[in-house]
């Protein structure tokens, strides 16, 4: 049985425990906008634009749902402040990008033509990239899924020790070559391995560096020839790992990294530990990039699969 089907009211729990500080901060605000009205007008719109930039929303997506709900105003003539919930659940739906991946049995991962299905992931130092990585695996694991880590982020000693713990907490495979060795060439030995051993998925962490963007164009794509040479696609999927706890911060390097490869899926983690969960919606609206994965919680199943639906109705629950 699919792991979500065990721990659907479990990974519910969960989340609506990890979204509490962001729920509490926003709903609070969300209350104090209508007190003593009984429709939205001029003066409930000023104070929801104030209540979903301060939530960490963003500008741009804040104005496109107050525009929308504008609309709603115009076209219904009345509308009353007890329908606003109802109606921003909606619209913030509407902006999240759709998460595509859809095969919830196998955590969110295709093979494709039975070659193992190839993750890069990319991201500055202290987001929680190595952990992502190491909770993935342990998810894939979960799903009975034969699982290669490769340790291609050889710029910091530090990088490839942590992901050889998780590798031996998970209980599955690492390449690695230590500190200073060519990504690429981690990537490609990773690849083999992973061919040879019949895997099902393959997670290549990289450097986190935005200092020089030409630098980190030049590595990441060298590391993307390279296993394309191996197998074909490869990597099936980019996936930029942010900090929710930095607000409009992960939507910066968003962008920054956007300009350096092709990212196509986000992991948003620490999500438990801020009130600035709003920027999940801003981040996916503006990039145009699905959430896969969100962090909503230290434990080592504590990544979970994105729904934007679920993610919505725990916000205004």
């Amino acid at each position: 049985m699919a792991f979500f089907g065990l721990f659907s009211k479990e990974k519910k729990e969960t989340l609506d425990k990890g979204l509490e500080k962001t729920k509490q901060s926003f709903l609070s605000k969300l209350a104090r906008t209508i007190v003593g009205k009984s429709k939205v007008d001029d003066e409930v719109l000023d104070n929801l634009e104030e209540v979903l930039i301060t939530s960490d929303v963003g500008v741009e997506t804040t104005l496109k749902i107050i525009d929308r709900i504008e609309q709603r105003v115009a076209r219904d003539k009345v509308l009353g402040t007890d329908e606003l919930n109802s109606i921003l659940k909606e619209e913030i739906a509407s902006l999240l990008e759709e998460n595509n991946s859809g095969n919830t049995q196998n955590f969110g991962i295709t093979k494709v033509d039975n070659q193992p299905f190839v993750i890069m992931v990319v991201g500055v130092n202290g987001v929680g990239k190595t952990t992502t990585i190491g909770k993935l695996a342990n998810q894939f694991k979960q799903n009975n899924l034969k699982v290669v880590l490769g340790a291609a982020d050889t710029f910091r000693a530090a990088a490839v020790d942590q992901l050889i713990i998780w590798s031996e907490r998970v209980g599955v495979p690492i390449v690695q070559q230590g500190m200073g060795a060519d990504p690429a060439s981690v990537a490609f030995d990773t690849l083999q391995s992973a061919k040879s051993q019949n895997a099902d998925v393959v997670i290549i962490d990289t450097a986190g560096r935005l200092h020089n963007k030409v630098n980190l164009m030049n590595e990441l794509s060298k590391i993307k020839r390279v296993m394309e040479k191996v197998i074909p696609g490869a990597p099936h999927e980019i996936l930029l790992v942010l900090d929710g706890s930095t607000g409009q911060n992960a939507f910066e390097q968003a962008k920054q990294f956007s300009l350096a490869t092709d990212i196509n899926a986000l992991a948003i983690t620490k999500l438990d530990g801020t009130a600035k969960g709003g920027v999940v919606i801003g981040i996916s609206d503006q990039m145009k990039i699905p959430v896969k994965y969100i962090g909503v919680g230290e434990g080592i199943n504590d990544l979970q699969l994105f729904d934007k639906n679920e993610f919505v109705d725990s916000l205004f629950s």
